[in-house]
C-alpha cells in the first residue's frame, strides 16, 4: 500500500474567459492543470488525479465551480472512493459504490485522503474545509436526495461547489502541496489503464487588492475551460494502432 510513479502536469488552456469590467485588467485564469500519481490499495491499481485551477497572479480567488460536463455521461461513473460515507459500521473502505465528494468526510490524511475521491475549492479535504455543494446536486438530470453523497457525479449540466471568497481558501497559493499560482479544485481516483475522459468546468473568481472597483468590491470574472483525466493518444498513435488491428486481422485470415 502507497503512493509510487510519477506526477504528470498537463495545462489545458481554458476556452473562455469574460471580464466583470471593461476598464478592469484582463482576466488571469491560464487554464486547468492534472496532476496525475500512480498508487495501488487492497490489490487495486489505481491512478490519482489532481485537478487545479492556474492563474498569472497570485491575488487571484476561486470561489465558485460550476457547469461541470463531460463529452460521454458515462465518464462521470466509476470513481474510487475511501471516506466516512456510507462506512460507518465497517470504517472506510476502497469502493465505487459507496462514497462521497465532500472533503469533510474523508478522514485520515494518510490512510484515506490519498485513494479518496473529494470535491473542494483550495484546501485538501480536512476538518476545517469551507467547500459545499450547490444546489444542482439535488435537481435535474439524475441528481437526487443523496446531494454529493454519492459515488458518481450527476449528468444534469449544472454541477458546482463552492467556498467563501472571504476566507482566503481559494486564493492562489493557499493550496498545500501546489504551486503559488495554482488552486485545488478537486482530487479524482480511477482504476488504472482507464480511457481517457474528457469535462468542462466553469469557474467563478476575483482578483486581489490591486482591482477593486469603484464601489469598493472585487471584480467577478467567469472562465470555462476543459481538462482531460488520463493520456489522450496523439493522431499518429492512433493511426498505429488501426494499422496493427489490421495487421493482426490479416493474420489470422
Amino acid at each position: 500500500m502507497g503512493i509510487s510513479g510519477t506526477s504528470i502536469v498537463v495545462a489545458i488552456p481554458s476556452v473562455a474567459a469574460a471580464l466583470a469590467s471593461a476598464n478592469l485588467a484582463s482576466a488571469s485564469f491560464v487554464g486547468y492543470v492534472v496532476t496525475s500519481t500512480n498508487t495501488s490499495l487492497d490489490g487495486q491499481s489505481l491512478v490519482v488525479y489532481t485537478l487545479a485551477a492556474r492563474f498569472d497572479y497570485t491575488k487571484d480567488t476561486v470561489f465558485a465551480a460550476d457547469n461541470l460536463t463531460a463529452t460521454d455521461s458515462g465518464d462521470l461513473t466509476g470513481f474510487w472512493h475511501k471516506d466516512n460515507s456510507g462506512n460507518n459500521d465497517l470504517g472506510a473502505v476502497l469502493s465505487q459504490t459507496v462514497g462521497s465528494w465532500s472533503p469533510l468526510d474523508t478522514g485520515s490524511s494518510t490512510y484515506n485522503r490519498p485513494y479518496d475521491s473529494y470535491l473542494t475549492i483550495g484546501s485538501v479535504a480536512r476538518a476545517g474545509n469551507q467547500t459545499e455543494a450547490n444546489v444542482a446536486w439535488y435537481t435535474g438530470g439524475n441528481a437526487d436526495t443523496r446531494g454529493w453523497n454519492r459515488p458518481d457525479l450527476p449528468d444534469n449540466g449544472g454541477l458546482g461547489w463552492y467556498a467563501d471568497e472571504g476566507g482566503g481558501q481559494g486564493r492562489a497559493g493557499n493550496s498545500a502541496g501546489l504551486g503559488i499560482l495554482d488552486v485545488r479544485l478537486g482530487q479524482f481516483v480511477l482504476s488504472a489503464g482507464h480511457a481517457a475522459r474528457t469535462m468542462n468546468l466553469d469557474i467563478i473568481y476575483s482578483r486581489g487588492a490591486d482591482d477593486i472597483s469603484p464601489d469598493g468590491e472585487h471584480p467577478i470574472f467567469h472562465a470555462s475551460g476543459s481538462f482531460t483525466l488520463g493520456t489522450v493518444p496523439a493522431p499518429g498513435a492512433l493511426a498505429l494502432i488501426g494499422l496493427a488491428g489490421f495487421a493482426a486481422r490479416s493474420r489470422r485470415r
